[in-house]
């Protein structure tokens, strides 16, 4: 063999492990988005539906939380149409948490779950069928551990699922939650995220399945917040997309502004979209989570134990810190391929 036929192999195998290594060559994740629309939630759709070289996004389930599921469902095919994603289906789901009495969080998100930005009836309808039966019915047919689930709000439709048919557990690779709280505290209780306290129930289902569970919570949301200078890189950007998510982003950030004191607002659910595409922006441990389902003041309420006093196994990846710049140049890149 000459040496520059020799020479060739070699720079072929150094160009081989180089794609293999920044995953060139990796499928997209197969991933199904359970959200309750919602103005993060929008940003998180929007995050998502730009990534198609690292997200399939099978479907998008809606749940009742920060509005009604109707006002939930229309927000999500908005989004999807905002987008120029019309090729995803939406299906909705659980217009109701298991047990408690529902709540919602039009103080936050507004009455029509969305402030800043008019909405309308979306021109393509929802999915025919329900989500929970969507859930059902992917999950069992699917490859071993092969779909992943980002869960935007309440898990009450997975739980659903999972209560109706346990063994569906087997096609999920791994559910990424936003929700929680633990150093930081709670936003809806002094102790408890609005997610968990939504359904505390649903999630001691999902937690209880032995899935492979990640939460970012509000201890990594509360730290990836916007600012002015973030917001008009944002702006910068120059299309639809960003101009409707500065718009949200405007009126949405105000109240934990004023609530909290802080310098900017958070875009919760958009954590776990930048988690999925970008995990090196964020780091946590393992530890032992449970759920506080019982009436008084630590409903809802998740119980990290950080240090494993409790010498538990641990169930759940707890996220706690986070790049927020690093967000915010994904968010950026990532609006910038979209109309």
């Amino acid at each position: 063999m000459s040496i520059e036929k020799i020479r060739r192999l070699l720079q072929g195998a150094v160009l081989m492990s180089t794609i293999a290594a920044t995953g060139a060559f990796a499928a997209p994740r197969d991933l199904i988005i359970d959200t309750d629309p919602g103005a993060d939630d929008v940003v998180a759709l929007f995050l998502a539906m730009a990534s198609p070289e690292e997200l399939k996004i099978r479907a998008i389930t809606t749940v009742a939380g920060n509005v009604r599921l109707d006002k939930t469902s229309r927000n999500a095919r908005l989004a999807r149409e905002w987008a120029g994603r019309e090729d995803i289906p939406v299906y909705a789901g659980a217009g109701r948490p298991l047990v408690r009495t529902p709540i919602y969080a039009a103080n936050v998100h507004g009455e029509e779950g969305l402030t800043g930005v008019a909405v309308h009836e979306p021109r393509q309808p929802l999915a025919n069928g329900n989500a929970v039966q969507y859930l059902i019915d992917t999950l069992d047919a699917a490859e071993p551990h092969s779909i992943t689930l980002a869960m935007l709000g309440p898990q009450t439709n997975l739980a659903l699922a999972l209560i109706q048919k346990p063994e569906i557990v087997k096609g999920i690779k791994e559910v990424v939650v936003m929700g929680g709280a633990h150093f930081n505290g709670g936003n809806i209780t002094p102790v408890a995220e609005f997610n968990l306290y939504a359904d505390p129930h649903a999630a001691e289902v999902v937690l209880a399945s032995g899935v492979k569970l990640t939460y970012l919570p509000l201890d990594v949301t509360h730290k990836i917040i916007t600012s002015d200078t973030r917001l008009k890189q944002l702006a910068a950007v120059g299309n639809d997309a960003s101009h409707k998510v500065i718009d949200i982003l405007n009126a949405y950030i105000q109240y934990d502004i004023d609530k909290y004191g802080m310098t900017g607002g958070p875009v919760h659910d958009a954590t776990v979209i930048a988690y999925l595409l970008e995990p090196g922006l964020f780091s946590g441990r393992q530890v032992h989570m449970s759920v506080d389902s019982r009436e008084g003041p630590t409903f809802g309420q998740t119980v990290a134990d950080w240090y494993g006093v409790l010498e538990q196994p641990a169930n759940v990846t707890w996220i706690e810190e986070g790049n927020a710049q690093g967000f915010f140049d994904l968010l950026s890149a990532r609006l910038a391929r979209l109309k």
